[in-house]
């Protein structure tokens, strides 16, 4: 297992503790301000795991067919598609570049 996942591992540990704990620690609920960050970590998160695998490779920037379909998964997000074929779509888009280079 790599460093990353060990991180990654961890961080998601961590996540679920502080969940379970939450209610049992803190009677009154958080600051608006703290708990719109608590929010907005999960997903950014995400975001960043998707763009360290999508666009790294070995240390190295890489564009590859995996951006092409993180590129069309993203369209069919904006265009309110289902998860199904979001994951369809980026499939194939990986799959043509894949086929077409």
């Amino acid at each position: 297992m790599t460093t990353v996942w060990v991180a990654v591992a961890l961080v998601s540990l961590v996540c679920v503790l502080l969940r379970a704990a939450g209610p049992l620690l803190v009677r009154q609920p958080f600051p608006p301000k703290v708990d719109r960050w608590l929010q907005l970590l999960a997903p950014a998160l995400l975001a960043a795991f998707v763009a360290v695998q999508t666009l790294g490779s070995e240390h190295r920037l890489t564009l590859d067919a995996r951006l092409a379909g993180v590129a069309a998964a993203a369209v069919a997000i904006l265009t309110g598609r289902s998860p199904l074929l979001v994951l369809l779509v980026a499939a194939g888009a990986t799959a043509a570049v894949r086929a077409l280079g």
